[in-house]
């Protein structure tokens, strides 16, 4: 997913061939190794809320990234009209990712 843009952790579950897997996407954020990098601030609740008490550490974390991409977060809420991920079929097969850059 490109920076600027978020998914619901539902959509990533879609696209990874699990329906109605939102927790299973959420679980393997939070036990992916730190190693990976994965852009996790990026997955939000279908909603558009960060799913971090507006009070704790992580949520801070994760508005300030996004909030440095452009992604504008407005009382805990991302505009899911305006910044959902939408790709299309060729950036999901073929559009390369940083990882198999690194590994040229």
């Amino acid at each position: 997913m490109p920076p600027g843009a978020v998914a619901s952790y539902g959509q990533i579950a879609e696209l990874a061939g699990i329906p109605r897997g939102a927790r299973q996407t959420a679980y393997a954020l939070r036990v992916a190794p730190d190693g990976l990098e994965l852009p996790w601030f990026r997955i939000i609740t279908a909603s558009g809320k960060l799913a971090f008490a507006e009070d704790s550490a992580p949520f801070r974390k994760q508005k300030r990234l996004l909030e440095a991409e452009g992604v504008r977060v407005i009382g805990g809420r991302v505009d899911m009209a305006k910044y959902r991920w939408q790709p299309d079929l060729d950036e999901l097969l073929w559009k390369p990712t940083a990882a198999w850059d690194e590994g040229d």
